[in-house]
């Protein structure tokens, strides 16, 4: 799951509640006028008010579901308009008055305890107007019952609406770690786990991501360490692995933090040198060279020859968005480099005559 889909399900859950208290608003509305209590039909104002918004915001809502209806002032609408209707409905009785308003009271709360159980603030708008005129209309020994009528679900309402929040709390926070674990786990399987270098994933998504050209050019270098299966074959590949490591820290340290560097292979690595000269890029190239030959890594390459770890470097423009294009001139031109003695750099051929 999401932070969108999150919102989507709370989305979800305001347009049901909303829905629900319309639908059973117009249905109120119209069993009061077919099935009045105590045989007095009374089509009043606020009673087709009740019927036609309730009708008229579904249709308006179902045709431009993106856009939200604020619940609470409609709620505190569809509360006046009942309280309206209970007031001229009173009127018109000439007996089992307290009954009325009692039975009026609870058709209220039950319109609002079933479509806001998660909303105190819209249940308490629509149901307190009710309240109130039940109240000045009844006489004082049916306070203490209205007051209970209204108290009751006001209370396990206020209790759901505290439960809620909480819950809500809840899953927003294991959301929010689900969410960083999965851009951890994202982020390890873009990186080298040897070296701390992206790894062919995670250079891919830099390169979809890479900046536009602004002053310089987009460079290539493919590097490689010199006899390194040699190294591994004398040494030991744990000893090789712990050169690999020095030698990627040297390379990371020798170019600029906007660089990219990626493990390409076993002992390959690509080095994408963004927005920066063909100077700038040459330097940046020695500069690695140069880091890899201070290492000092002890290498005999064979029986006679006694040296240190090196590498060489094939440079390629990186034009357009044909990366491996730019990658197969480099490997060209590294593959020269090597054939020349090794711990060497080397242009590719359109770079070379210009």
């Amino acid at each position: 799951m999401t932070s969108q889909s999150w919102r989507s399900l709370v989305n979800k859950k305001y347009q049901l509640s909303l829905r629900l208290f319309l639908s059973l608003n117009a249905a109120s509305a119209l069993f009061s006028v077919t099935n009045p209590l105590y045989s007095v039909r009374l089509l009043s104002i606020p009673l087709f008010a009740i019927f036609t918004l309730s009708i008229g915001l579904l249709i308006w809502h179902w045709k431009n579901k993106k856009r939200k209806i604020n619940i609470p002032v409609v709620s505190a609408i569809f509360g006046l308009l009942w309280a309206w209707q209970i007031t001229a409905k009173f009127s018109l009785l000439t007996h089992d008055q307290a009954t009325y308003l009692v039975m009026a009271l609870l058709t209220v709360l039950f319109i609002g305890s079933l479509a806001f159980v998660s909303n105190i603030k819209a249940f308490t708008l629509h149901s307190l107007p009710t309240f109130v005129v039940c109240l000045w209309l009844s006489n004082h020994d049916s306070w203490l019952r209205m007051a209970y009528s209204f108290a009751l679900p006001m209370v396990a309402i206020g209790i759901h609406h505290v439960l809620q929040r909480r819950n809500d709390n809840f899953a927003q926070e294991l959301l929010t770690r689900l969410l960083e674990e999965r851009e951890t786990l994202t982020d390890l399987t873009m990186v080298d786990p040897l070296t701390g270098l992206y790894n062919r994933r995670g250079l891919q998504t830099r390169l979809d991501n890479l900046p536009t050209v602004e002053n310089g050019e987009h460079f290539v270098l493919l590097l490689d360490i010199d006899h390194f299966k040699a190294y591994n074959d004398h040494y030991g590949h744990m000893m090789g692995d712990q050169a690999l490591i020095r030698v990627s820290a040297a390379i990371r340290d020798a170019v600029r933090s906007r660089d990219i560097v990626a493990r390409f292979g076993g002992e390959e690595f690509m080095v994408l040198l963004t927005n920066i000269s063909l100077e700038n890029a040459r330097l940046t190239a020695e500069r690695i060279r140069q880091k890899v030959y201070d290492l000092k890594i002890p290498h005999m390459f064979n029986e006679s020859v006694a040296t240190n770890v090196t590498i060489s470097i094939g440079i390629a423009i990186f034009e357009g968005e044909d990366v491996e294009a730019a990658l197969e001139k480099a490997d060209k031109a590294l593959y020269e480099a090597k054939h020349m003695g090794r711990n060497n750099i080397l242009y590719s051929e359109e770079l070379q005559t210009t």
